[in-house]
């Protein structure tokens, strides 16, 4: 019987996504609560579309905890048309003075990647 063998460049294209989630996750969590509070699934959704920020909700609960002990996010109970209250959650002054300093940050570093990526370098 013939073992089957893994799709290696799939393998290497979870393993680099995996990588790249590490690093800017939390802070495309952090924009998105910019504008207004949010509740777990609707964050997934926005974050969820083509399945390269999150892939699933185990992706983003636990992500949501570390950001409330770093006090990045705080949160609050409210009811629900549709079934059980939901947890919101919101930026503090300080979440947003991390993902203002993420932005400031990403500029140049992901123009700096482009132009390698591009032979611009």
């Amino acid at each position: 019987m013939r073992r089957m063998e893994p799709d290696v460049a799939m393998v290497e294209r979870t393993e680099l996504l995996t990588h790249l989630r590490r690093g800017t996750l939390e802070y495309c969590l952090l924009a998105t609560l910019r504008e207004a509070p949010s509740y777990g699934q609707e964050l997934a959704r926005s974050l969820g579309g083509a399945g390269t920020l999150i892939d699933s909700e185990g992706t983003l609960y636990p992500l949501l905890a570390r950001l409330r002990r770093r006090g990045w996010v705080e949160t609050v109970w409210r009811d629900s048309p549709h079934g059980p209250p939901r947890r919101y959650y919101s930026l503090t002054p300080d979440g947003r003075r991390a993902v203002e300093t993420f932005t400031e940050v990403w500029a140049p570093f992901a123009a700096a990647v482009t132009r390698c990526l591009e032979g611009e370098l």
